[in-house]
C-alpha cells in the first residue's frame, strides 16, 4: 500500500472513514512491515495479529484513530498479554487480567493495538539493549541505537511500519529516541495521563505515557484521547479545556525563548547538537521570537542523587514484586538492574522524601524561571545516536556503561523532575544522515503553547516525509 508510507495516523483514520482503505487492510499492511523489519531492526517484544484482527471483527469504536494500526511499549498491561518490561523475571508471570487505563483510551480511539514494541529491562536505559529482546537498531543507520527506553517505538515509527506509537518517559524515554529516530516526541505535564488502575505514578511521579510520532498533530491528537484522570488518581494535571489538536495550527505569539547549550552535569556537547541549537535559535528569531541565553538554576548533584534515588527504589520494588520479595539471584536481572537493586537496599528511610523534595523544589525554581521565559530550549541529547555497545543492560562494566549513559543523555530529566512538558523536535540531521532533535520545555501544564510552537516549526521546517536511508534494506 504506497499511500501507507506517506500518511500520518490521522490521514490513515480519513480513509478508513471515507471507505478508501479498511482496518483488517491497514492491519495486513502493518503487520507485512513489521515481518520486513523484525531481523534487522528487532523493535518488538511481541507481536499479537490475530488478537489484533479479531478485535476488528467484533467492531470498533467510532474514534478519532478508528482502524489506525497501533504499537504499545512494552511496559504497560494489555488483558491476555504478559508484561515483559524488557525482564527475564516477567516470563514466569501470569497474562494481566485487564488492560491499563491508557490501553483503555487507546481502544477507546479505535486503534488497533497488534503488539508490543521492546524496551531496556524494567526501562531503566537510554539504549534499547537488553538480554530478553537483545538489540534494538536504528532505522537511520542500524549500527547506532535508536535510544531508549522506548526505543523499540521509535524504530517501528521511522521505519514506517506504524505512523505513532506509544512510549513512556521516566526521564528521557520518549525524548532521547524521538531525537535518535527523526521523530517528534513529547513527554506531557506530569499526570497529564494516567497510570491507573494499578499505579497512581511511574517512579516518583517523574514518568509519563504518551506516544511518538512523525507529526506534531497526530501527537496532539492522540493527547486529545488519553488526558485526564480516571477516578482514583492520586492527583492530576492542570485541565486544558479544549482541543490539543486545535493548536497545532494556531500561532504562538511571539515567545521569549531562553537558550541552553551546556547541561547541568558540565558533559561536553558534540558539535552536532550545538549545531543544531543554534540553528535553531535563528529560525526562531527568524520566526518574530525573542531569543536569549539564560540558565535556570538548580543543585545538580542534589537533583542527580534524587533522579537515581527514585529510579533505583522504583526498579526494586518492581523486581520484588516479580520475585515475591526474595532478592534476585545473580544473573536473574541484568548488572544495571542489579546495581539499582542493590543500592536501593542499602538507602535509609528518609531518602525517598528527601529525593522527592528535592525534585519538588526544582520545580519552584522553573516556576519562577518561566515567568521570564515562555519556552527553554535545549540539545536533547549531548550527542547524536550513538554506536551500540556500551549502553547493554548487561554490560559487566558498569564503569563504561555510566561514563556513556552521562555522555549521551544529559538534557533531558530536569523535565521530569519538574513535571513540565518537554518535547524533542527533528530539526537537524548530520552531514551522514543521523537525525539530531532539539528540546523544547514550557512552564508546568503548558503542552498547548508546545504544540502551537511545535506546528510552526514543523510549517517552516517540515520533516515527516524524510526517511530512512537504510529503510530500502528492510522492506
Amino acid at each position: 500500500m504506497k499511500a501507507y508510507d506517506d500518511c500520518d495516523a490521522l490521514d490513515l483514520a480519513r480513509l478508513v472513514a471515507a471507505g478508501h482503505a479498511s482496518p483488517a487492510e491497514l492491519l495486513h499492511e502493518a503487520l507485512a512491515r513489521a515481518r520486513s523489519v523484525e531481523a534487522n531492526l528487532n523493535p518488538f517484544s511481541e507481536v499479537f495479529g490475530a488478537r489484533a484482527e479479531e478485535a476488528i471483527r467484533r467492531g470498533l469504536p467510532a474514534g478519532p484513530f478508528r482502524g489506525v494500526p497501533f504499537l504499545l511499549k512494552d511496559v504497560v498491561a494489555v488483558a491476555g498479554t504478559l508484561t515483559l518490561a524488557g525482564s527475564r523475571l516477567a516470563t514466569r508471570l501470569p497474562p494481566a487480567t485487564a488492560d491499563a487505563t491508557i490501553v483503555e483510551r487507546y481502544k477507546a480511539a479505535g486503534l488497533v493495538i497488534f503488539g508490543k514494541t521492546a524496551t531496556p529491562e524494567l526501562g531503566i536505559a537510554a539504549s534499547t539493549e537488553t538480554s530478553l529482546t537483545g538489540t534494538t537498531r536504528n532505522p537511520w543507520n542500524p549500527a547506532r541505537t535508536p535510544g531508549g527506553s522506548s526505543g523499540g517505538s521509535a524504530a517501528a515509527v521511522a521505519a514506517r511500519v506504524v505512523p505513532a506509537a506509544h512510549g513512556s518517559d521516566g526521564g528521557g524515554s520518549i525524548r532521547t529516541p524521538a531525537s535518535c529516530c527523526g521523530l517528534f516526541g513529547l513527554k506531557p505535564t506530569r499526570a497529564r495521563t494516567p497510570f491507573g488502575p494499578v499505579a497512581g505514578e511511574g517512579w516518583g511521579s517523574l514518568a509519563s505515557h504518551h506516544v511518538l510520532s512523525r507529526t506534531v498533530r497526530d501527537s496532539a491528537a492522540m493527547l486529545d484521547a488519553t488526558h485526564g484522570p480516571a477516578p482514583g488518581d492520586p492527583y492530576c494535571a492542570p485541565p486544558f479545556g479544549g482541543r490539543y489538536l486545535d493548536e497545532v495550527g494556531q500561532p504562538p505569539g511571539e515567545l521569549c525563548i531562553a537558550i541552553q547549550h551546556r547541561p547541568f552535569s558540565g558533559v561536553a556537547v558534540d558539535s552536532e547538537c550545538t549545531r543544531a541549537v543554534e540553528e535553531t535559535a535563528h529560525l526562531l528569531s527568524r520566526l518574530g521570537h525573542a531569543v536569549v541565553e539564560a540558565v535556570p538554576t538548580n543543585d545538580w548533584p542534589q537533583l542527580a542523587e534524587a533522579h537515581w534515588i527514585l529510579v533505583a527504589c522504583s526498579v526494586r520494588h518492581a523486581v520484588l514484586a516479580m520475585t515475591g520479595a526474595r532478592e534476585p539471584a545473580p544473573g536473574e536481572v541484568d548488572s544495571v538492574v542489579q546495581e539499582a537493586v542493590d543500592f536501593a537496599r542499602g538507602l535509609p528511610g528518609d531518602a525517598y522524601p528527601r529525593a522527592l523534595a528535592a525534585i519538588h523544589r526544582h520545580g519552584r525554581q522553573m516556576a519562577v524561571f518561566h515567568e521570564r521565559f515562555d519556552v527553554l530550549i535545549t540539545p536533547t541529547n549531548a550527542r547524536p545516536a550513538p554506536e551500540l555497545g556500551p549502553q547493554h543492560t548487561d554490560n559487566p562494566d558498569l564503569d563504561v556503561y555510566r561514563a556513556a549513559l552521562r555522555s549521551f543523555s544529559a538534557f533531558t530529566s530536569p523535565a521530569n523532575h519538574s513535571g513540565q512538558p518537554s518535547m524533542s523536535v527533528p530539526l537537524h540531521w548530520t552531514a551522514d544522515g543521523i537525525p539530531v532533535g532539539v528540546q523544547f520545555t514550557a512552564a508546568f501544564g503548558c503542552e498547548d503553547l508546545l504544540f502551537r510552537l511545535a506546528g510552526q516549526l514543523e510549517r517552516a521546517c517540515p520533516w515527516a516525509q524524510r526517511k530512512p536511508p537504510y529503510m530500502s534494506k528492510f522492506s
